[in-house]
């Protein structure tokens, strides 16, 4: 037994070492003669005490993995931007880090604009070889073509040249870091698929199931655009799997089950909680997007919900409407319970889920303080102008800025001007704001609270004063549009 458990664990050893021997690391003194073997190359510049490039690294690796063995092979390289790759970096014009950049045979030949989990990176950079459309020349190659990758797949058969024909390739080549596209024109390949000259889009085998069509064929004309809505629209089905690198394609209004989803490990369990979703979204195929998402992949999503863990097996239901409002399913999974709750989601029958700080008790201070509850009296409804701060805690420049704006608020507390500032990491922030970063301003006129401006002046004090001034609704009692104080006026 020992000597078992020793094997096993040597044997463990050298997978995880054979992931991190399969990113090759080169350096100044051999990068030129090096990439120049690899016809088609991602390389990950990078600095070690990065934390971007440390999160990226387990990653890499993994899809360095797989590519190492992709027909035909794609290298992942890594050049140490503060040591041995000093030279390189600057000859590329690496400015941050982690910059990625595509070679192909030794030379340049774009940036990396990909994914950055494992996962995404492989099917980006597969999609950087060969052609932008497979051709298949027998049933076997299609059946092949179908299963191997387990995503979907959009064939287009022919039996001659056409318009059709020409509109699927180009969207072939402008889509392919995204999409699995094939053709045949061999006769016995369009016979067993009964068709001449169409294009049809395969769902994977593991997601096939009772409730929609295995595949679905196009009908439009030959038209590039018509074919890509298409494929946008029936790409993820009735209730896609939702994961990291394709977040961004299940629009609003949205409903989501987050449980145990794994299709490698437990694709029988994964498609018991998916088949339960489905039999409701097909009653709102049309209102609403379905997806399933893996709760341990999405943690940072449920966080924003108030929620640390899904305490057991059942899904965990989270929506959000078209006005990216959010609403926590709070009832056990169950088909009804699912039914009842998109109806009412659809019915504007729900309360909303705010992440919000308890409303402050006492709210007197030059800078008012507005948190999520109470963003509407402190903000919205205030009938003042408004400049508001967008900050996080942690954040070295909202730091440095806090006295600031602290005596900005003390300049302005007579005045028809309301400063505030808002823990944009502890509540929700209103759809209105694009706040990305910290700290992030707005204005807000008072008669325009719907269109507020971002603030992208000076973070001086006389910078804030000249800015309110001009920027007021009515002139300020103290200062002049230009920001000049008004001399005070004396009695006689």
């Amino acid at each position: 037994m020992y000597l078992y458990k020793l094997f096993v664990l040597c044997f463990l050893y050298s997978a995880c070492w054979a992931k991190e021997e399969d990113v090759l690391e080169f350096s100044d003194s051999d990068f030129e003669s090096r990439i120049a073997e690899h016809e088609t190359a991602l390389v990950m510049f990078y600095a070690p005490w990065c934390g971007h490039c440390k999160k990226l690294k387990p990653e890499y690796a993994k899809a360095a993995e797989d590519l190492i063995r992709n027909d035909p092979p794609i290298a992942l390289v890594k050049v140490d931007c503060t040591e041995a790759g000093k030279d390189t970096c600057n000859k590329h014009g690496v400015s941050g880090y982690p910059t990625l950049k595509i070679f192909r045979n030794g030379e340049f030949s774009q940036e990396y604009g990909g994914p950055r989990e494992a996962g995404g990176i492989v099917k980006f950079m597969k999609a950087q070889v060969g052609p932008s459309s497979k051709e298949v020349s027998s049933v076997a190659d299609l059946e092949k073509f179908l299963r191997v990758e387990g995503e979907v797949s959009v064939v287009g058969f022919f039996e001659k040249e056409s318009d059709l024909k020409t509109a699927f390739l180009k969207l072939a080549d402008k889509l392919r870091e995204k999409v699995r596209f094939a053709h045949s024109t061999y006769k016995a390949v369009l016979e067993n698929q009964g068709i001449s000259d169409g294009i049809v889009l395969f769902r994977p085998h593991h997601l096939h199931n009772k409730f929609e069509d295995d595949s679905v064929a196009y009908s439009g004309p030959a038209v590039t655009g018509d074919i890509n809505d298409f494929i946008t629209k029936n790409y993820h089905g009735l209730a896609g799997h939702r994961k990291s690198d394709n977040r961004n394609d299940f629009q609003n209004p949205l409903v989501v089950a987050y449980y145990a989803v794994d299709y490698v490990k437990n694709p029988k369990g994964t498609n018991y909680w998916r088949n339960r979703v489905l039999k409701v979204a097909k009653q709102y195929q049309d209102k609403v997007t379905f997806a399933i998402s893996a709760k341990d992949d999405f943690q940072y999503e449920l966080n924003e919900y108030g929620i640390d863990y899904v305490k057991d097996d059942k899904p965990l239901v989270l929506a959000r409407d078209a006005k990216n409002q959010k609403f926590i399913m709070k009832d056990a999974f169950s088909i009804e319970v699912l039914d009842q709750f998109v109806k009412d989601l659809l019915d504007g029958k729900l309360e909303p889920f705010l992440k919000s700080e308890p409303v402050p008790e006492s709210n007197d201070g030059p800078v008012k303080v507005a948190v999520a509850k109470n963003f509407d009296n402190v903000v919205v409804n205030n009938g003042k102008d408004t400049l508001i701060e967008f900050y996080a805690p942690w954040c070295g420049h909202c730091k440095k800025l806090a006295p600031v704006f602290d005596d900005v608020g003390e300049k302005m507390k007579d005045e028809d001007v309301e400063i505030v500032k808002m823990d944009a990491t502890a509540n929700d922030v209103a759809p209105i704001f694009d706040v990305r970063g910290f700290p992030t301003l707005y204005w807000m006129p008072k008669d325009s609270k719907d269109s507020p401006v971002r603030y992208e002046g000076g973070r001086e004090l006389d910078d804030f004063i000249q800015y309110i001034a001009k920027q007021a609704t009515s002139e300020l009692k103290g200062y002049d549009r230009k920001g000049n104080p008004k001399a005070e006026k004396t009695e006689l």
